[in-house]
């Protein structure tokens, strides 16, 4: 999978050894990062972690944070699980937070059938790209009287410009053929419809790429109803959480959808599907795959192809021929017994 922003500096490697930050995230996050750490290993894959036990259960001005950004900084290249952001009260996401301080704007998930996992579509076969930094996002929320909140939503030209650009130049670079713009420009007129003819005007540099709107809602009909009419979907912050949560479940649930996140100088691959799982924490039950092929997203970024490509055909076999599944994909296997697997496909 090509990735179109090129690091300015590049990501941190001595004598052939990329060091990358791994930051696990809370729920299943120690589990599945374990995981990946034991398929690198088996397969000599030539990536030293360095790792940061960063919770969203921590106060907001938690040392850890920082060290945790000052690391990517240094490494360019991260690999995450997810982290937990208290509902109603205490601190804002971290999530959002080091997308924000890294300004790693687009965010990449793909959507695919697997082989061998019963779905209710076939042939389904998408890309998300969703716009990191700024929409529902923005965290600008105050009270102006009691009892009432208001909150803003920030579109700039700018940013739409580059997520634009940034989804038309994923398509022409991994032969995607159509790229669907998703707003709500019916009835946020001056925000979405900022979004929307920002998106159009850039759609005019790619005369070789197709490219339609559609609005949010039928946007989300049309995907449980025909997925396959979709290629590349670029659209704001918020829209593109629950459409990727669609996608998850268009194609067997979150523990399969790997994710990236790009910026101009930084990259953090993480699940697509962004879910805690807390429920599940600590019980090895949980589906490692969407961090794993995260993983081989990441490795192809730092140009490691072959290693990438052997670790995804394990994923795929595991999953596919040797049937080998975590209870969210109707197996009783555990995640131990997953990972071994892997290996032994490697």
């Amino acid at each position: 999978m090509s990735t179109v922003v090129e690091d300015s500096v590049g990501p941190k490697c001595y004598g052939g050894t990329y060091t990358v930050t791994l930051i696990p995230g809370d729920g299943i996050g120690q589990e599945t990062a374990a995981s990946v750490k034991a398929v690198f290993e088996a397969g000599k894959v030539p990536v030293e972690f360095e790792q940061y036990d960063l919770s969203g259960f921590t106060p907001e001005n938690d040392s850890l944070m920082q060290e945790a950004l000052g690391s990517l900084r240094r490494n360019k290249v991260g690999l995450k699980g997810i982290l937990y952001t208290p509902i109603r009260q205490g601190h804002s996401s971290f999530n959002v937070a080091m997308r924000k301080e890294l300004d790693i704007y687009a965010s990449v998930a793909h959507c695919k059938n697997v082989k061998g996992i019963d779905a209710r579509h076939k042939d389904v076969d998408f890309v998300i790209i969703r716009e990191n930094t700024e929409g529902e996002y923005s965290g600008l929320e105050h009270q102006s009287f009691p009892g009432v909140v208001e909150s803003l939503k920030i579109i700039t030209r700018p940013k739409t410009e580059r997520i634009a650009r940034y989804a038309f130049d994923y398509a022409l670079r991994n032969g995607r053929k159509k790229v669907t713009i998703v707003h709500k420009a019916n009835i946020m007129k001056l925000a979405d419809g900022l979004f929307l003819n920002t998106c159009r005007a850039i759609a005019k540099e790619y005369p070789s790429v197709q490219y339609n709107d559609m609005i949010v809602d039928n946007t989300a009909m049309q995907l449980v109803s025909r997925p396959q009419q979709f290629d590349v979907m670029v659209m704001p912050n918020l829209y593109g959480s629950i459409v990727s949560n669609i996608g998850a479940g268009l194609i067997g649930g979150p523990g399969i959808v790997p994710g990236a996140n790009y910026g101009r100088e930084f990259a953090i691959f993480e699940p697509g599907s962004r879910h805690v799982a807390k429920d599940i924490q600590g019980r090895n039950t949980a589906n490692p795959s969407s961090l794993i092929l995260s993983s081989v997203m990441m490795l192809r970024h730092l140009q490691l192809g072959e290693h990438a490509d052997r670790i995804e055909h394990a994923v795929s076999k595991t999953l596919s021929i040797d049937g080998v599944r975590t209870p969210d994909l109707g197996g009783s296997h555990s995640t131990t017994d997953f990972t071994k697997a892997v290996i032994r496909n490697l």
